[in-house]
């Protein structure tokens, strides 16, 4: 059995991740790029605390879009905002839409 190095719990009880998630203010916005493609930006997350690449996929899944998980944000092609606002406070993060 495992034991988290954050919180010393087994990791089966671990709510680091979940503590993480309440604690970060994520913000959703378009931003307009080549030949009039809008893409929905994600950013605002501690990336030692979550799995972006997971919630990455999971935004995706959800939108029915393509995208990438880089730098610390996640960019999905399309417009997303209302869809990704309520697909992150369904899985309890903060989320400002701009």
């Amino acid at each position: 059995m495992a034991i988290c190095a954050v919180c010393g719990l087994p990791d089966e009880l671990c709510m680091c991740e979940e503590i993480a998630k309440e604690q970060q203010l994520i913000r959703v916005t378009n931003d307009k790029r080549r030949y009039g493609k809008t893409v929905t930006i994600v950013e605002g997350f501690d990336a030692s605390d979550i799995d972006i690449d997971e919630l990455a996929r999971t935004l995706k899944n959800r939108c029915a879009a393509g995208g990438t998980a880089k730098k610390g944000r996640i960019e999905l092609q399309g417009q997303h905002r209302k869809r990704v606002a309520e697909v992150l406070e369904g899985l309890g993060y903060r989320v400002v839409v701009i």
